[in-house]
């Protein structure tokens, strides 16, 4: 399989322990070329990321997609700010929604999809201290019940 067509993909599980989410939405990403080559070698980290509106844009803050050693001089900021592609309407509805107390739009994932890198980001919630030592009772128990039916 060629490189182009291989399925990369970077997961923000971070997001899914500190963050009830609420709503997903997947969007395209403006990178220069050393950035989706540096993508395509797995160097992207979404941990402490987050998308922000500026103005009538969504851009997406503090990815770290490291540098590619092969552009020499020519390479890219590791963390500069990203802007992400969506329609104009759905940034009106997410925006609106975002706006609300307690809500932040996260990144879940970064993946390819023919050629292209697309981001999901989420609509997102944050958990309380409880919520998250419930969420770890559960995935406890249904490992144990996935256990005992083998």
């Amino acid at each position: 399989m060629s490189e182009f067509l291989k399925k990369i993909e970077v997961h923000n599980r971070r997001a899914f322990r500190d963050y009830h989410v609420r709503e997903r939405l997947e969007c395209g990403i403006v990178l220069v070329g050393s950035e989706v080559k540096s993508i395509r070698r797995g160097s992207a980290n979404l941990r402490h990321s987050y998308a922000q509106f500026r103005g009538d844009e969504l851009w997406l803050i503090g990815l770290n997609i490291a540098r590619y050693e092969e552009s020499g001089s020519l390479g890219h900021e590791p963390e500069r700010p990203r802007k992400l592609l969506a329609h104009k309407r759905e940034l009106f509805r997410l925006r609106q929604k975002s706006e609300e107390k307690g809500f932040a739009i996260v990144p879940l994932r970064m993946y390819t999809l023919r050629g292209r890198v697309k981001v999901e980001i989420g609509l997102c919630r944050g958990k309380r201290e409880y919520d998250k030592r419930e969420t770890i009772k559960k995935r406890d128990q249904d490992r144990e019940q996935r256990g005992q039916s083998f």
